[in-house]
């Protein structure tokens, strides 16, 4: 190689140094950092562990033996130390002390109760299965209605707790608290009714059959409501016969799985499948099938003591949470079934949150006050509605 042109590369290689060492970027570099520098470095000043010792202040071993006072904590933000690994800093950092848990009290739920009840279960499940006016709310809104841990115990009830029956005018009807009212059950019986709904603006058309069935001693209640290509949801109520009426001891709630409620008397708690919080019961309680068939033989033994305007209260129990629930007593209506006409006398459960369903029902006196017709609403505008198609023998 001529000594010319490596006189000249080598120039050119000197001269190509020189600019990066000025920061001159190159055409296949990313773009300049602001003010044309390549690189920056940044300082950051630690605070000192300890202030430094005053130069006029005697040697330590010259010092006093007295206690040090405690030192004061900082009350700015202590400077990152960056020659540290930053997991060991965090890792010394102090960790906020963790959310004690508090006892739910009268909440959400939520909401709806699958596709046609409220309760604590969200949307409604129309792609799963038709819409059932005593399924329970999704396990979330459901904590939120538990009754509070101390609202009651099996041995004398509690407070909210037993059955609670007020006049039209509003006094509460003291023979309420103080004795249970009498109750006269149905006959056992299987009840087939039509369903006409809408949810999420979708029409349905589905069937609907309650079978009822006692011995004196023990019942059962079970309900099931399907449709063509939907599905079906089944429940179910299990316990004893007593004087009060029914004493559930277990209800349970099938769509795709299965979730139940287990009552246990003797501590006064209901106890949930979902593992949502327990809940306190006392005399009265029931489920959200059983209590149809409580209200039809509360209103049998003593038809003259609900007038219109009355009220009538006790706790209900879902499969996942327990609400104090309120009936009113409304007008006689005669209504056209497709069974035929009936007359009937109306009691209506309004809403009191804003996730409340709407119950309506329709008991025949013909029928042991037994539901000829039952009309959920949800929040939503959701509803389904049960008219008597038959009624046989179980």
């Amino acid at each position: 190689m001529p000594r010319r042109t490596l006189l000249v590369l080598t120039a050119l290689v000197l001269a190509l140094h020189w600019l990066v060492l000025q920061g001159v970027p190159l055409s296949w570099e990313s773009r300049a950092a602001p003010n044309g520098k390549v690189f920056s470095t940044r300082s950051v000043a630690l605070a000192p562990a300890q202030p430094p010792p005053s130069e006029a202040a005697p040697p330590a071993a010259a010092q006093p033996a007295e206690p040090s006072p405690p030192a004061a904590k900082p009350r700015n933000k202590p400077v990152a130390d960056r020659s540290r690994p930053a997991a060991a800093q965090r890792d010394e950092a102090p960790q906020p002390p963790e959310a004690s848990e508090t006892p739910a009290t009268d909440v959400p739920p939520a909401s709806t109760d699958g596709a046609t009840a409220t309760g604590a279960d969200g949307a409604a499940e129309v792609a799963a299965a038709p819409a059932d006016p005593m399924a329970q709310a999704p396990a979330a809104a459901a904590s939120a209605h538990a009754l509070p841990a101390s609202a009651g115990a099996a041995a004398g009830g509690a407070e909210g707790s037993a059955v609670d029956i007020t006049p039209p005018g509003g006094g509460t009807d003291k023979s309420a608290t103080t004795a249970p009212p009498p109750v006269k059950l149905p006959a056992p019986v299987r009840l087939a009714f039509e369903v006409a709904g809408q949810a999420k603006k979708f029409d349905y058309q589905a069937r609907a059959e309650l079978l009822w069935q006692h011995d004196g001693a023990k019942y059962e209640a079970r309900q099931e409501i399907s449709a063509f290509l939907v599905g079906s949801r089944t429940q179910r109520s299990t316990g004893m016969v007593t004087d009060q009426g029914l004493q559930p001891e277990r209800f349970g709630d099938r769509n795709r799985s299965e979730r139940a409620a287990h009552f246990d008397y003797a501590k006064g708690r209901v106890t949930f499948s979902a593992n949502t919080p327990e809940a306190a019961i006392g005399p009265g309680v029931q489920d959200r099938l059983s209590v149809f068939i409580q209200l039809a033989g509360l209103l049998a033994a003593t038809p003259d003591r609900f007038v219109p305007g009355t009220q009538i209260t006790l706790t209900t129990v879902s499969a996942t949470a327990a609400d104090r629930w309120t009936f009113t007593v409304e007008a006689a209506e005669t209504l056209t079934l497709p069974l035929g006409n009936l007359p009937t006398l109306k009691l209506q459960r309004l809403p009191r949150r804003d996730y409340d369903q709407k119950a309506e029902l329709w008991l025949a006196p013909s029928m042991g006050y037994l539901p000829v017709r039952i009309k959920i609403t949800q929040a939503n505008g959701d509803f389904a509605d049960l008219k008597l198609r038959s009624s046989s023998a179980p």
